[in-house]
């Protein structure tokens, strides 16, 4: 007993060396694994040596012990998002954006409760935003766009009350914009150009006094612009040219003076507002089209 308590004591020690040393757990090391397999690690453009410590691999933050961030963004990952990638608890940053990663979104992606930094634009990603994601209470981010995803945006991003960026522009998202997006009250940047959106913009929006950027373009959006708009006074960026409104008198209101870009398909309204017109926050104007038109045949 005495020899199985020393046992125990020392297994321990090392446990807690180990961690203090930064040293990740192997169940965390093989969810690392799993995502470099299953995107082609070899073929990566700054690959992972598996031979050394996960602390010196390309893009992976370690912090007391567990991994809490992976940015590797625009290094040609080329495959499906691992299942395991839900076991990573600690982590807080993900950004595999400007790769070409495909299948859909794991579904214990939402079980991320840590995550703030969520991003996957400009990837090949199909299939519908789980509603689950309004567990995720600590995001501040979520860029998803230029991508092929499908189905309605969740209700329960609403629940998302840290959120300051939300972007899901040039995807394939239909039906209505959640009224509950307007419970989003950190907002700062709303991106859902060029999908299949339709309805009327929800009176909701208006709470977002924070709201910089708000990108509607390209959309079945229809209606009346709400006469809450007026309470945006930090937005400084509107557009919502390529829609079906009839009826633009909820601008008239606003501040002539804030906007750096303003774009509709009223045209009378551009003089008023001095609109510079560029192309800056035109998020996803840019899709794959060979990629659209093979993922179309497949």
């Amino acid at each position: 007993m005495k020899r199985l308590a020393i046992f125990f004591f020392l297994l321990t020690a090392t446990v807690g060396i180990s961690l203090a040393n930064g040293q990740v757990s192997q169940r965390e090391r093989d969810v690392l694994i799993d995502l470099y397999k299953n995107t082609n690690g070899e073929q990566w453009t700054v690959t992972w040596n598996l031979e050394t410590p996960v602390e010196k691999w390309k893009g992976v933050e370690v912090k007391d012990g567990h991994v809490v961030g992976i940015t590797l963004f625009m290094n040609n990952l080329n495959g499906t998002l691992p299942e395991s990638l839900g076991r990573l608890k600690y982590l807080t940053r993900l950004n595999l954006a400007f790769n070409n990663i495909t299948g859909v979104l794991p579904k214990d992606i939402v079980k991320l409760e840590s995550l703030k930094e969520f991003r996957l634009e400009m990837n090949r990603i199909k299939g519908s935003i789980p509603q689950e994601i309004g567990q995720l209470k600590n995001l501040e981010v979520f860029s998803m766009f230029n991508n092929f995803l499908s189905g309605p945006i969740p209700e329960t991003f609403g629940n998302l009350q840290n959120l300051k960026e939300l972007n899901l522009s040039s995807n394939n998202l239909k039906g209505i914009i959640p009224k509950s997006i307007g419970n989003l009250t950190k907002l700062e940047a709303l991106g859902l150009f060029e999908n299949s959106l339709e309805g009327e913009i929800p009176a909701e929006i208006g709470r977002l006094g924070l709201l910089k950027e708000l990108v509607l373009a390209n959309n079945q959006l229809g209606g009346e612009i709400p006469a809450e708009f007026s309470q945006l006074a930090s937005l400084q960026i509107l557009q919502l040219q390529n829609n079906r409104f009839n009826s633009y008198t909820g601008l008239m209101a606003m501040d002539s003076k804030q906007f750096l870009v303003f774009d509709t398909d009223d045209k009378s309204l551009n003089p008023r507002f001095n609109s510079i017109e560029f192309d800056r926050t035109r998020m996803a104007d840019t899709k794959f089209e060979d990629d659209e038109n093979d993922e179309n045949n497949e």
